[in-house]
């Protein structure tokens, strides 16, 4: 397996990993620079050059894996008989330098319902490192030619189109995903918020729309829904920074996507 497949597949399980890559060497080394290895909690993909090198990189990046916002750092390795090692020693006379860059698991972010506030603020969100989800019940708002703005995306996109049942969408987001209702049916708003109440890992729940709605929402949620007030509490609304004004759908997503990612630093 590819460093690159690795990483991809640690990004697919959202498992935390460290990328290691020989970044210089001099004199003679069991690899050249360049060379990569990729460390999850309990495996390992590619080689560093085995032995003391590779094992003590290895335990490094667990440790890194195990602490809140690492940063990347150099660990410097030399390789001579003189020098003895957790794991053993090395004698090929060079010395090594190995940067070690964690990966953490990405942000998830859910936006339902892809009209003109919600496309646009795909848009924003697309130039982030994140997994999105993009769903709508009409599939004319998620033709290739209306998304091909989000062409260039960073992000890792994936669509659902869901004509009959949106909500069940949530059931397969994963744990931790932050999600944005704001569909073009007040229905369809409605049973989202009763099921993201009920499944069980998410993230923020936010809600477009006016204090009114809520009101209506919100008695709906107690009487039919049968959630406690605290539960109910879960949804914000109105979403997006307060003071960022304007009813135009390029500025409400600004709004929105200012909040959440608000929300991502002190999360």
């Amino acid at each position: 397996m590819t460093w690159v497949t690795a990483v991809a597949r640690l990004r697919a399980r959202r498992e935390p990993g460290v990328l290691v890559t020989v970044a210089t060497v001099r004199g003679h080394a069991p690899r050249r620079a360049g060379a990569k290895l990729v460390v999850g909690r309990t495996e390992s993909w590619g080689s560093i050059g085995g032995g003391n090198i590779e094992a003590v990189a290895i335990d490094r990046a667990r440790e890194l894996i195990g602490t809140p916002d690492p940063e990347p750092e150099l660990m410097e390795f030399a390789l001579n008989d003189k020098v003895a090692g957790r794991h053993g020693v090395q004698c090929c006379g060079g010395a090594v330098t190995v940067l070690l860059e964690p990966l953490p698991v990405v942000q998830a972010v859910a936006v339902f319902g892809i009209g003109h506030v919600g496309l646009e603020l795909a848009r924003i969100l697309a130039r982030h490192d994140l997994d999105l989800h993009l769903t709508d019940s009409r599939a004319d708002m998620l033709t290739d030619g209306r998304l091909g703005v989000l062409a260039d995306a960073v992000a890792q996109i994936h669509v659902h189109h869901t004509p009959l049942l949106p909500e069940e969408v949530l059931a397969e987001l994963p744990a931790g995903t932050h999600v944005l209702i704001m569909t073009h049916d007040h229905a369809e708003d409605a049973a989202l918020c009763d099921a993201a109440l009920r499944t069980a890992g998410l993230g923020s729940i936010g809600l477009i729309g006016s204090a009114a709605k809520w009101t209506r929402f919100r008695r709906r949620l107690a009487t039919e829904g049968g959630h406690d007030a605290v539960t109910i509490d879960r949804i914000k609304t109105p979403i997006g920074i307060a003071e960022i004004t304007g009813k135009e759908p390029a500025t409400i997503a600004l709004s929105v996507a200012a909040d959440l990612m608000r929300n991502f630093a002190s999360g």
